[in-house]
């Protein structure tokens, strides 16, 4: 069984339906009103538990009704959360979503507990870390925590993988340390300052990322990595709520990968949680199961 660390953000969703997604000063009505547990780091530690990975969360809540329901939920799932802190003195992070009726979403995120994590929460799950075999990363939590979980799983010689969402610039550096990056066209851009796909790429593999795969939404993804610069498609399926589709796949590739199987073939792997993910309402009650992944990849084979 493949054992992943997951260094990241636990929030509280707040989902209101909506016909269309509001423009700057519109009101619009909404339907249904859902709570979901929810945050990059929590939905890609469901989305690994759900594929069969080991799966250890380090991340913080707040002191309150949230934070206990989320944990609650991280341990209903089999993670463990030895390293999640309960901090009396923030509250819980929270995501407010709008999901319009073609399933595309508009998120304003609130961090809470979030953006207390620590350099020192990631050293005090050393231990951990030396016994794993993938971490995974999100940008939900500060820097400075992301960097020191860098630095030691490199110091374990543990491959990162990770997802540079939400899109902010990062140090040459950092890349260099990261083992497969999984960002969307539009973060691809704004960390590399380009305004064409294209270049980005050619900027980021020059500052020293091993494995870059791009995700591209219904288009699928784009995977280059040694000489290699391939067009994966997406399933066909029919959208009902986009929010954890990119959680879900970060989630499945990572277990593929640290399982040992080839790059392309953990991103086949992604791409089936990803879309499977986008036909079901919410964050974490959206995740597949691995027997549901790997039916969507053989029926797509066949």
């Amino acid at each position: 069984m493949a054992k992943v660390l997951v260094v990241g953000s636990i929030n509280m969703d707040l989902v209101v339906r909506v016909p269309h997604s509001p423009s700057p000063g519109e009101t619009v009505l909404g339907g249904d009103f859902e709570t979901f547990p929810g945050g990059k780091g929590a939905n890609q530690a469901v989305a690994a538990a759900r594929m069969g990975g080991e799966v250890t969360m380090v991340g913080r809540v707040g002191g309150d009704n949230f934070g206990d329901t989320l944990i609650q939920g991280l341990i209903e799932d089999n993670i463990k959360t030895t390293y999640v802190i309960k901090d009396s003195e923030t509250p819980t992070g929270i995501a407010m979503i709008a999901v319009a009726a073609n399933g595309e979403n508009m998120i304003v995120v609130a961090s809470g507990a979030n953006y207390k994590v620590s350099e020192v929460d990631v050293t005090n799950a050393r231990e951990i870390m030396r016994d794993t075999d993938l971490l995974l990363l999100q940008l939900e939590c500060p820097m400075e925590a992301v960097m020191a979980a860098i630095d030691l799983a490199k110091a374990y010689d543990i491959p990162v993988v990770l997802n540079p969402a939400p899109a902010q610039p990062l140090s040459q550096t950092l890349l260099a340390n990261v083992d497969i990056l999984t960002p969307n066209e539009t973060e691809l851009m704004m960390l590399a300052g380009e305004y064409t796909v294209d270049k980005a790429i050619e900027k980021v593999l020059s500052w020293g990322t091993k494995n870059l795969v791009v995700t591209l939404g219904a288009n699928g993804a784009r995977v280059v990595t040694e000489g290699v610069d391939r067009h994966i498609p997406a399933h066909e399926v029919t959208a009902v709520d986009t929010t954890a589709a990119g959680d879900a796949f970060n989630g499945a590739l990572a277990v593929a990968y640290a399982e040992g199987k080839p790059l392309l073939e953990a991103v086949d792997y992604g791409m089936a949680a990803g879309a499977l993910a986008a036909t079901h309402r919410g964050a974490q009650p959206s995740l597949p199961t691995r027997d549901a992944v790997e039916n969507l990849i053989k029926s797509s084979h066949v």
